[in-house]
């Protein structure tokens, strides 16, 4: 086997690449590994075209490392600029030779160079140790909290991507409307109107949905999950948001809502006053970050975080 090479990606390798995720992290029917969704991902993105690095050996690419950019803002007004390691994939192939190190350490260095303030990532069980042992930090969970609504909604199959008219009698329209937002609390990515309608109305295969009641609005997301039917809550606006938590319950067909916001902020609070409830001892991710430079805030305090589920799902 020849030297394995690391460079940044080129558009033509985009099949290749898609191909060695696929192989290495598989599928499923909301985030089925196309062009489409990669180019939303990568180059669609407000924030800025994803830091993207290849690893090469004989013709072949051995593994991909791809860090979306995102911008953070703080109570104080200042930008911190972030990457999140989001597709990471060696192949099957080339496993055990050291390629997600030495594309990660490549990224670094990279992202010191650009000027990047922090990467942080929500890694699976899998990943989260080489992150760890790389000098990334624990920042905290990331619960969940839940709204049953004892209703018999028939099973779901998993692998089926939900229908929104399944799932809601009436009331929602497409999500991405650009909302007036709450000044920040913490860490908090920028609502913008391009943000808004980039994360919500352009997903290729999530299909957002809004719900507006009393002017309080919630962004919901359709999914099937253990052979039931759940609506995520993802988002959250307005002054008494709780009043928008119990509509959504009252227009869903689902089993349950699900969803997660920084503790102490108002859509906390609402969602708590909404009948969501945090369940004891359940994380759904877990937050790690490593600062590349010292930084205003304490970016590995939990408490300094604000930022709900729409933040980090299906990225």
């Amino acid at each position: 086997m020849g030297d394995i090479k690391i460079r940044e990606m080129d558009p033509e390798d985009l099949p290749e690449v898609l191909g060695v995720l696929r192989r290495a992290l598989g599928e499923t029917s909301l985030l089925k590994r196309t062009p489409e969704l990669w180019r939303w991902k990568h180059v669609d993105n407000p924030f800025g075209k994803s830091l993207a690095l290849v690893a090469e050996t004989d013709g072949r690419i051995a593994g991909v490392r791809a860090m979306l950019r995102w911008d953070l803002e703080t109570v104080s007004g200042e930008t911190i600029r972030c990457l999140r390691p989001v597709d990471t994939a060696t192949d099957p192939d080339f496993g055990r030779q050291g390629i997600f190190r030495a594309l990660t350490e490549a990224a670094v260095g990279t992202a010191t160079d650009q000027g990047i303030d922090l990467i942080f990532n929500t890694p699976n069980k899998a990943s989260g140790p080489g992150y760890l042992k790389m000098g990334w930090q624990q920042v905290g969970p990331i619960g969940v909290m839940v709204r049953p609504l004892l209703r018999r909604t028939g099973s779901a199959p998993d692998d089926v991507a939900p229908d929104p008219g399944d799932f809601f009698k009436s009331g929602t329209e497409e999500a991405g409307s650009p909302v007036t937002d709450r000044p920040a609390r913490g860490m908090r990515t920028p609502r913008t109107a391009g943000y808004m309608q980039w994360r919500f109305a352009g997903h290729p295969t999530a299909r957002y949905r809004a719900i507006s009641h009393n002017g309080q609005t919630a962004i919901l997301r359709p999914n099937h999950r253990s052979g039931r039917r759940e609506v995520v809550v993802s988002e959250l606006f307005g002054d008494r948001p709780s009043a928008a938590v119990r509509f959504s319950a009252r227009v869903s067909r689902a089993s349950y809502l699900a969803g997660w916001f920084s503790r102490g902020t108002p859509e906390w609070r609402g969602a708590l006053v909404g009948g969501m409830m945090p369940v004891p001892g359940i994380s759904a991710l877990s937050l790690v970050a490593n600062p590349l430079r010292h930084l205003s805030v304490d970016v590995l305090s939990l408490s300094e975080w604000d930022i709900s589920l729409g933040d980090l799902e299906l990225l």
